[in-house]
C-alpha cells in the first residue's frame, strides 16, 4: 500500500500560480511513474501531467507550457506547479503512483480560479 498527502490547491485568480505538493508513504525512487491528475463534476477525468523514474515527461495538451511536473525523491514528492492559471483549470486535482503495476491515488485538493 502507499499512501499520499496532496497540499496547496486553494482559490486563485486568473493568471496566478499555484504549487501542489504530494507526499508519499514510501520511497519514490521506487515509484515507476507520479502525476497528476484532474476532475470536474460532468467531465472525464484528465491526466494533466506524469513523470516516470527515468525522467520523462507527459503533459496534457490544456496544460502544457504552463504546468510543470518535478519530483523530489529525498523527500519523496512530487509537485505540479501552475502558472498562468484559467478558470478552466479549476478542478479538484489527484496526485498518483504506479507500483509494482498498481496505482494509488491521492484525496484530492481542489483547485479554483476565478475569472
Amino acid at each position: 500500500q502507499v499512501q499520499l498527502v496532496e497540499s496547496g490547491g486553494g482559490l486563485v485568480q486568473a493568471g496566478g500560480s499555484l504549487r501542489l505538493s504530494c507526499v508519499a508513504s514510501v520511497a519514490s525512487s521506487n515509484l515507476a511513474s507520479m502525476g497528476w491528475y484532474r476532475q470536474t463534476p460532468g467531465k472525464q477525468r484528465e491526466v494533466v501531467a506524469s513523470l516516470s523514474n527515468t525522467g520523462w515527461t507527459n503533459y496534457a495538451d490544456s496544460v502544457r507550457g504552463r504546468f510543470t511536473i518535478s519530483r523530489d525523491n529525498a523527500k519523496n514528492t512530487v509537485y505540479l506547479q501552475m502558472n498562468s492559471l484559467k478558470p478552466e483549470d479549476t478542478a479538484v486535482y489527484y496526485c498518483y503512483v504506479i507500483r509494482r503495476a498498481s496505482t494509488y491515488w491521492g484525496q484530492g485538493t481542489q483547485v479554483t480560479v476565478s475569472s
